[in-house]
């Protein structure tokens, strides 16, 4: 595919830009940062398997002389809640999404373009029910994104989390979500690309 960006899966010479997202907050910027992590746990999942597992997945999004830009990602969230049990899993799949662009690669459609391309990549390769997302109601460029690629909101609730701007804070979390469209009952057998 012709476009801005495209995704593949993570080499090493990307780990070290992606150290950025742990060490520096204005990487992550307001709305995704909570702190100081350790930039090589991410080494260590590599070296393990890829990025690429069965409960969550990381692909570096890349310009088109494959230059490094940030990361897009999925996990499951397929598992039921029920009160004083155990969780266990749904029989519908349903993953979460999300992305992390480098600051100086913001603001171009980057984001929007590789969240299209992840999207079509995960209905066309698994059998996933739902995809979803939350972003903070104040992440404006982010909500915009998302509609655009038809993960639509779905309504509002609180959630805590510990935004860098107040500490042990409360804010309001947007979810939106897109379900399988009927022409695509089940996933290709064999994946296509992704978008290179």
């Amino acid at each position: 595919m012709d476009g801005p960006v495209r995704l593949r899966p993570v080499r090493e010479e990307d780990l070290e830009p992606m150290a950025r997202f742990s060490l520096e907050p204005e990487a992550l910027g307001e709305f995704e940062w909570t702190g100081f992590t350790d930039p090589r746990a991410r080494r260590r999942r590599w070296e393990e398997d890829g990025l690429l597992g069965d409960d969550s997945s990381v692909l570096a999004v890349v310009l088109a002389d494959d230059a490094f830009i940030g990361i897009v990602s999925w996990r499951n969230v397929s598992l039921v809640v029920t009160r004083g049990a155990p969780r266990r899993p749904s029989p519908v799949l349903r993953l979460e999404i999300g992305i992390a662009l480098l600051p100086e690669h913001r603001g171009r459609g980057y984001g929007t373009a590789a969240q299209r391309l992840l999207v079509d990549y995960l209905f066309e390769t698994t059998p996933v029910h739902r995809i979803q997302a939350g972003t903070e109601a104040g992440n404006l460029a982010e909500q915009r994104a998302l509609e655009k690629v038809g993960v639509l909101p779905r309504g509002r609730h609180a959630r805590r989390r510990l935004p860098s701007r107040a500490l042990g804070g409360r804010c309001h979390v947007l979810p939106a979500a897109r379900r399988r469209p009927p022409c695509l009952s089940r996933p290709r057998r064999r994946p296509r690309s992704l978008g290179c």
